[in-house]
């Protein structure tokens, strides 16, 4: 009997909320405006996952203020872990995930997120009256 490891993807993203209310976002080039995050790496927490995506990606530090939710996509093995967050320095730099950083209003953000399931996410993370949500897909 051979033993398999499990293929599954975990990954942690963050909703960053500044002062003024707004939301980081970065545009990639392959979905356009989207909110930052990205795949656990083994050995790493989920919270230390969504800090080192966020700072890869955007060149902004943060700090985890709560766990949303999970989103479980049964069929891909995707497991998708999201944490609302606060910068805490860092200037908004770009990288090769991200053609262009900048903070938005939430209504500018969730009409310039072209994924639905994007702006699903966050909506249910602004909302604190879903937390801790629980999504199968």
């Amino acid at each position: 009997m051979t033993f398999t490891p499990p293929k599954h993807i975990v990954s942690a993203a963050t909703i960053v909320l500044n002062d003024n209310g707004e939301i980081l976002l970065l545009y990639g080039p392959r979905r356009g405006w989207e909110m930052l995050g990205g795949q656990v790496e083994e050995g790493e927490s989920l919270t230390a996952a969504a800090i080192r995506e966020t700072k890869e990606e955007t060149g902004i530090d943060v700090e985890i203020i709560k766990f949303c939710g999970i989103y479980q996509n049964v069929e891909r093995s995707i497991c998708n872990t999201l944490f609302l967050a606060k910068p805490v320095g860092g200037l908004p730099t770009t990288s090769p995930e991200s053609l262009d950083v900048r903070y938005f209003t939430v209504e500018e953000a969730l009409s310039m997120v072209e994924h639905n399931n994007f702006r699903e996410r966050i909506v249910h993370c602004l909302d604190e009256t879903t937390h801790p949500f629980f999504v199968e897909l």
